[in-house]
């Protein structure tokens, strides 16, 4: 693994980690009313955006780092 590699695998990883907290918080809970839904919209639009991108440009860190936030975004939206 090169270091630009190892970059963006390391960027991935904080990112995704990064809101996996307010997700299990959430799903365990049940509660959102301090959460904004404009900014689960902007954030599922911003990884839908990021899995093309990565998609186009053949990068699997962005690509794998976006479709799992995607979901934890995705399963927070539906509890709301």
């Amino acid at each position: 693994m090169n270091f630009i590699t190892l970059i963006g695998v390391s960027a991935a990883i904080f990112t995704t980690v990064a809101f996996l907290p307010q997700a299990i918080k959430t799903i365990r809970t049940k509660h959102t009313r301090d959460l904004s839904l404009s900014m689960l919209t902007t954030q599922f639009t911003g990884n839908f955006i990021w899995i093309i991108y990565g998609f186009l440009i053949s990068d699997l860190p962005i690509t794998v780092a976006n479709i799992i936030t995607l979901l934890l975004v995705f399963i927070i939206r539906k509890i709301i």
